[in-house]
């Protein structure tokens, strides 16, 4: 195989890995403008003024929407799953704690995972009518119809209010084995043109994990329409109000490993015959004007006819690859696995590796390590036979080197005869130039899918191995890289045998182990193990095609070696 090939591919896996901030999203039509392909008009959310400007009469608006609720306003739901923490003021979900995840952050660290703020207003309503009339529902008092719901059964929880001559209802359903809320409500009293209903998202989620730097870097704002498109919080202008065209079949809010979603895509009843949502702004919050976002004010709009009644499900709960794909309309491509124009070839890769070593852990009772030691080897066995013909048609090619240079040398100054002749001398000796690169090749799209399903997967999140506290997380000891690094070199070594050195093969033999050490350090550790498997299991392979290339070309003035036969 050409290490020109080699170290092109190793190139381009170092740009590919530096990642993401490559790919900017594609530049939306702009606010008010008519979708051409749809022809649904994009409808603007308020700005940040106009909200500000809003007043209503009454007490209530001199507390603040979002706050947590006070003694006697809070409403318990709570499954094996979750507990969830309503307030009866505004029907606003501030607070979701997983049961079945823990906290790694150092303030909440060993608790069960919180994911909203102190601050959230996740649910909190804004009703718009006409141009100027806002009505803030997250400052109305509810009357819920229970202060505590244990759910065993699909069971809802109904908040009413009455003010002004404008009454309103709303219905949440909960399940005691999903993470998926079933929303429904009326507002009598809209009159004839309707309204825009606005569904607060923000400000994002809480910071679960020991690294707070990864987190602010995941946190982003997710739509969908003909496909998903990612917000980094990070992107947005502080201060100001991004409108995100719609119409979208779902919003969701992401962190590393968590979500919040809106999705509104089920048009069968006459509540959502209006389209889903019709638009989301997002609005960066920083601490000063020289951060970059860490916070979002996150909205979704949704139009409502004259008899008021909206429909739509929240998600509130971990990215679990089967949850979020049983959900449909691609809401797990919430949680991406690869970057965009590569995910058609990683995404399937990606999914089976994330299903046998999940599978390996809860059929063979396996833990996750030594089900990534088992997969490593199997990945070298099935590629065993591909491995044995690319080598040995890297054989093949360096017994015809000394005819090929002779054509190389009697046609330098005409190429057209000297591709001819070169083809012609392939040809007659059977040799595939290229029979030596695609099979060696192979392993790499395993191996760069698994860095997603290392990046991504909830279910390795906090998985220890062996001194590896965290398979998802960098190795704190790096002694896997490190190792990882030295199998590299062993098996370059090795397959270095028998063949005449020469300047650039050095280079490789040492350049390469050491510029992967560097770009895997930081790496997943669970990625760095599976690579040294994988290299530990190839130098057997290696071993004996180097012996197999002694027995063909025997160093000059030695005999042959004998070589055992297999």
């Amino acid at each position: 195989m050409d290490r020109k090939v080699v170290l092109a591919f190793l190139l381009m896996l170092v740009v590919a890995v530096a990642p993401a901030v490559l790919f900017k999203r594609t530049p939306k039509p702009p606010a008010g403008a008519v979708r051409p392909d749809t022809g649904v008009a994009v409808v603007t959310p308020p700005s940040a003024d106009t909200l500000r400007r809003a007043v209503e009469a009454g007490p209530e608006t001199s507390s603040a929407a979002g706050s947590p609720p006070e003694a006697g306003d809070s409403i318990q739901v709570s499954s094996p799953l979750y507990a969830y923490v309503f307030s009866a003021r505004g029907g606003i979900l501030h607070s979701a704690t997983l049961e079945r995840y823990k906290a790694m952050a150092p303030a909440d660290r060993g608790k069960a995972a919180q994911l909203l703020t102190s601050h959230s207003d996740l649910q909190g309503l804004t009703l718009r009518i006409g141009r100027d009339s806002i009505v803030p529902l997250k400052t109305w008092n509810f009357t819920p119809s229970t202060r505590s719901l244990r759910v065993s059964a699909s069971e809802p929880l109904t908040l009413t209010a009455t003010r002004g001559g404008m009454s309103v209802e709303l219905q949440y359903r909960f399940q005691p084995d999903n993470y998926l809320i079933d929303v429904q409500g009326r507002i009598q009293g809209l009159g004839p043109e309707g309204g825009l209903l606005l569904v607060g998202m923000g400000p994002g989620l809480r910071n679960t994990e020991s690294d707070s730097v990864e987190h602010t870097r995941e946190v982003g704002v997710v739509t969908k329409d003909q496909k998903s498109d990612l917000t980094r919080f990070q992107s947005l202008k502080p201060n100001e109000v991004t409108p995100l065209s719609g119409p979208f079949e779902w919003v969701a809010v992401k962190s590393k490993y968590f979500v919040t979603g809106l999705l509104a895509f089920d048009t069968t009843t006459a509540a959502t015959a209006t389209g889903g949502i019709s638009g989301v702004s997002a609005k960066g919050i920083a601490r000063s004007p020289d951060e970059k976002p860490v916070e979002a004010d996150v909205q979704a709009s949704i139009q409502l006819s004259p008899a008021g009644q909206f429909h739509y499900r929240l998600y509130v709960g971990p990215m679990e690859y089967p949850r979020l794909k049983a959900i449909g309309h691609d809401f797990d491509d919430v949680n991406p696995y690869g970057w965009p124009g590569f995910r058609t070839i990683i995404r399937p890769v990606a999914v089976a590796a994330r299903w046998l070593l999940v599978s390996m852990h809860e059929s063979l009772h396996l833990a996750y390590g030594l089900g990534l030691v088992m997969f490593g080897i199997l990945i070298r066995i099935v590629l065993w036979p591909l491995n044995q013909k690319a080598m040995r048609a890297s054989l093949q090619m360096q017994a015809i080197q000394p005819l090929l240079k002779g054509v190389q040398d009697r046609h330098k100054n005409d190429p057209q005869k000297l591709q001819q002749e070169t083809f012609k001398l392939y040809r007659e000796h059977k040799v595939n130039p290229f029979g030596g690169c695609w099979p060696m090749l192979l392993p790499w799209p395993v191996l760069i899918s698994l860095f997603f399903v290392f990046q991504n997967s909830i279910e390795l999140r906090g998985e220890p191995f062996l001194w590896l506290p965290d398979l998802a997380r960098a190795d704190p000891l790096l002694i896997t890289p490190i190792l990882m690094g030295l199998s590299m070199f062993v098996l370059s070594k090795v397959g270095q045998i028998g063949i005449e050195p020469n300047p650039q093969m050095k280079m490789m033999l040492y350049i390469m182990p050491v510029m992967m050490t560097v770009l895997f350090l930081k790496f997943a550790s669970g990625l760095n193990l599976y690579y040294l498997v994988s290299n530990l299991v190839s130098i057997p392979q290696q071993w004996f095609v180097a012996k197999e290339r002694l027995k063909r070309n025997p160093p000059s003035g030695t005999s042959p070696p004998v070589v055992a036969k297999r």
